[in-house]
């Protein structure tokens, strides 16, 4: 597939909802993608890049960055307490707040670093038991205690269920953020990212039909 080819699916999808295309981030997942994959994508222009480790991505990220400027790093994987000043440092927004004690931690290494990176809370749509996510019914609560804590919230996350029909968990997500006046709606991958944007997405986020299959060897 390509770059290419996403970009111009993303803009018929926001055209098709009446969006602007610039509304709609597109974030090229690129984790365990070899560099020079993920060089090819930078060189084509695009500076919006996705890593679900920490880790990773501090080993591939610092080189790139020296190389090319205006590169907008995204954590959507999940994030392990004893890694947010890391994360912190590396990334300019983080899309899996998914529990108290983090978003604690952060609100502390945010009053002593002086900035913090933008915040999605992750929800769990499905209320799937081996997922990550705060449940809906939570939502609303955790919202209000990131707020008293003076984090940066930008907007509400979701993975739908591989087994159920994403776009009843991106209007549910949609509708969460809404009435609690956040505007980012992280949500929709290769496979469905044009039902997110139909339903509000802000921050899409695809991987392998922009780079190509994950070698896991």
């Amino acid at each position: 597939m390509g770059l290419q080819e996403i970009e111009a699916r993303l803009r018929n999808a926001a055209d098709d909802a009446g969006r602007a295309p610039e509304s709609v981030d597109l974030i090229a997942v690129s984790k365990v993608q070899p560099n020079e994959r993920v060089e090819a994508v930078l060189r084509d222009g695009h500076r919006i890049f996705g890593e679900n480790r920490v880790q990773e991505a501090a080993g591939k990220w610092p080189d790139f960055r020296e190389q090319f400027e205006g590169i907008s790093l995204h954590l959507i994987g999940p994030l392990q307490t004893n890694k947010a000043r890391q994360a912190m440092d590396l990334f300019q927004a983080i899309h899996t707040v998914d529990r108290p004690k983090l978003a604690n931690t952060l609100a502390r290494l945010a009053q002593e670093i002086g900035a913090c990176p933008d915040l999605f809370i992750q929800v769990n749509t499905g209320e799937e038991p081996q997922k990550a996510g705060i449940l809906p019914a939570d939502t609303d609560a955790f919202v209000a205690e990131c707020r008293t804590l003076d984090l940066p919230l930008r907007g509400l996350m979701c993975i739908p269920p591989v087994d159920e029909e994403p776009s009843l968990h991106f209007a549910l997500l949609a509708k969460m953020a809404a009435r609690n006046g956040l505007a980012g709606l992280s949500m929709g991958m290769s496979g469905d990212f044009e039902q997110a944007i139909a339903l509000g997405a802000t921050h899409v986020r695809v991987g392998s039909a922009i780079f190509g299959e994950r070698d896991y060897g």
